[in-house]
């Protein structure tokens, strides 16, 4: 099984573990799973640490690193992920959420998120 995590996830899971929900840890320790991280997490991060986020406080070139280091596997951002947004209902605002939701769906992983209105997304995506 492969899992997408969402860029909220990532984040606790590289730098404050304790964060992770339970089910989280679940799937990510799981030795069947592959944890995936998105090239849209990393690029989100880079945009809203250098605008002064304090929630997003990463190097995302040091978590993209460590990510690796640690077994997950990169999901690049292709033009089959970027037009799969065009057919997903409005649930969401935010474009690196509705890419990530784009992405699971066209590649067949499961999303795992934190936020509710994301997990609203039909197709595999699960709020932990």
């Amino acid at each position: 099984m492969k899992s997408l995590l969402d860029t909220q996830l990532l984040l606790w899971a590289a730098g404050q573990p304790e964060h992770l929900p339970a089910g989280a840890r679940t799937v990510i320790n799981d030795v069947r799973n592959q944890p995936m991280f998105s090239a849209a997490s990393l690029w989100e991060i880079a945009i809203k640490s250098d605008l002064g986020r304090g929630d997003f406080r990463a190097d995302a070139r040091l978590l993209r690193r460590g990510l690796l280091d640690n077994g997950y596997d990169e999901l690049a951002i292709t033009s089959e992920h970027a037009v799969a947004i065009a057919s997903l209902p409005p649930i969401h605002k935010d474009p690196f959420d509705r890419m990530l939701v784009a992405q699971s769906s066209v590649e067949g992983v499961l999303l795992l998120t934190a936020d509710p209105i994301v997990a609203q997304y039909p197709g595999p995506v699960r709020e932990v």
